[in-house]
């Protein structure tokens, strides 16, 4: 998607917002001009804090993720023993929404990093691995023996074959997960926790009822997840540029 057209409909909602805003006339919905105004200056400040520990916590988990999820994923892809036998498992933990898990997670490892990176590494992980143990599950045999004839190993049909071709697996599962995992971490950031993106939103709109900075917050989240989704689709078409020509 070209920036100009993202720029033209972030305009139009922004005027959109603004007709809204004028026509119901509360403090409780300020106009944009006014949010972009306290955005600008909260964000060398507390904003700017919690949008640098709400990143650390997304880019982390993203991380682990993809290191974890991508190699289990081809293993499961390429030995239907394998599959047959963690199928099951996977079947029953992928259903289940993970942002139930936060309390439980506190509970064992109390508050910090650690548990609001591990319910989002939880969302992703299944994603992903389900999503990449498809992609090397459904590559042609032929594709297989053709390469196995010249010779190559299982560590080379790992490398040139089974991970090139799960590359848009890969990327498709995460920018369908970044939304997702966005929306789990304002919910984790409610949890005992001082920085976070989630923690600035719910203080100033539920307890200080500044809600020209709870909206600001809500803006910092917005292009939190609009920037790792353009990151994401960028490395896509880089890595994968045969599925754009």
């Amino acid at each position: 998607m070209r920036p100009g057209t993202v720029l033209l409909a972030a305009v139009i909602l922004a005027l959109v917002w603004a007709g809204v805003a004028a026509v119901v006339g509360q403090p409780m919905l300020p106009g944009p001009w006014l949010v972009a105004r306290t955005f600008l200056s909260e964000l060398p400040g507390d904003l700017g804090a919690d949008f640098a520990a709400s990143l650390w916590r997304v880019v982390a988990s993203t991380a682990l993720s993809v290191a974890l999820a991508v190699p289990a994923g081809l293993v499961l892809g390429q030995s239907p023993r394998w599959d047959r036998l963690f199928a099951p498992v996977i079947y029953l933990l992928f259903p289940v929404p993970k942002v139930v898990l936060v309390p439980i997670l506190l509970l064992f490892l109390g508050v910090g990093d650690l548990p609001k990176i591990l319910v989002i590494f939880l969302i992703l992980f299944f994603q992903i691995l389900v999503l990449v143990r498809d992609q090397a599950a459904g590559l042609r045999a032929e594709l297989v023996d053709s390469v196995r004839s010249l010779g190559a190993g299982r560590r080379a049909l790992f490398r040139f074959v089974y991970l090139p071709a799960s590359l848009p697996a890969i990327l498709t599962g995460l920018r369908q997960s970044i939304g997702t995992a966005v929306a789990v971490l304002y919910v984790a950031e409610l949890f005992a926790t001082q920085r976070g993106l989630g923690y600035y939103i719910y203080l100033h709109g539920s307890t200080l009822f500044d809600y020209p900075k709870m909206y600001a917050g809500i803006v910092a989240m917005s292009l939190l997840g609009l920037g790792l989704y353009f990151i994401v689709d960028w490395l896509h078409r880089r890595l994968c540029p045969w599925q754009f020509a």
